[in-house]
C-alpha cells in the first residue's frame, strides 16, 4: 500500500490543476463536465436531465461515466466507450488513462460536478486534475477539491440517493447563485 499511496500522491501533486475555484453564477458557466455512475439506478433518468440542463442554459457539456461492473461476454456497454471510464481504463494504481483525462480537459469546463458517491481515487484524479472554475460534488475529497458538496440524507434503508435526485439539487442551488 506504501508504495500505491506514494504514487497515487505524486500524480495528484505533478497533475493538480493551478486554476482557483470558486462559486460561479449559471449565467458565467459557458461548458461543463458532469461524472456519472453507470452503477446508481437512475443513470439514465440523470442523463437525460443533465443533456436538459445544458441545453435549457446553453451549456456545451460533456458527462463521463464511470462503469466499474464487470461485462461479461455477452453483454454490451451502455454508454460511450469514449467518455466511459472502464476498470481496464485505470492503472495499477487507480489513475484513468491519458485519453480520458485529455478528452475532460480539451472540453475546458467552467464546471465539474461529479455526482458520484464515493471518494475512490479515480474520482479524485479526474476532480483534482479538472480545470474548472467551479467543482461540485457529493463527497469532499482531500485537499478540499469540491466549492460545492451536495450531501445524502440519511434514509430510513440505509441506501443512497439517486443521481437524479442528487442533480435536481444541484440545479437549484445553480439557478439560486447570482
Amino acid at each position: 500500500m506504501f508504495i500505491t499511496d506514494f504514487l497515487r500522491n505524486r500524480a495528484l501533486k505533478k497533475h493538480r490543476s493551478q486554476v482557483r475555484t470558486n462559486i460561479t453564477p449559471l449565467k458565467d458557466i459557458r461548458t461543463a463536465v458532469t461524472v456519472i455512475d453507470v452503477e446508481d439506478t437512475s443513470f439514465d433518468n440523470c442523463k437525460k436531465d443533465i443533456m436538459a440542463f445544458h441545453r435549457d442554459n446553453g451549456i456545451k457539456g460533456e458527462i463521463f461515466f464511470f462503469d466499474f461492473r464487470k461485462i461479461g461476454d455477452t453483454e454490451r456497454l451502455i454508454t460511450s466507450i469514449t467518455n466511459t471510464v472502464l476498470k481496464k481504463d485505470l492503472n495499477f494504481y487507480g489513475k484513468p488513462a491519458r485519453e480520458k483525462l485529455d478528452l475532460m480537459l480539451e472540453a475546458k469546463p467552467d464546471l465539474f460536478i461529479s455526482l458520484i458517491n464515493k471518494d475512490d481515487y479515480p474520482i479524485q484524479y479526474m476532480a483534482t486534475c479538472c480545470e474548472a472554475r467551479f467543482k461540485i460534488g457529493r463527497k469532499q475529497l482531500p485537499g478540499n477539491i469540491f466549492d460545492l458538496v451536495i450531501t445524502d440524507q440519511a434514509t430510513p434503508e440505509g441506501t443512497s440517493t439517486p443521481e437524479d435526485e442528487i442533480f435536481k439539487s444541484v440545479k437549484e442551488l445553480l439557478a439560486k447563485v447570482k
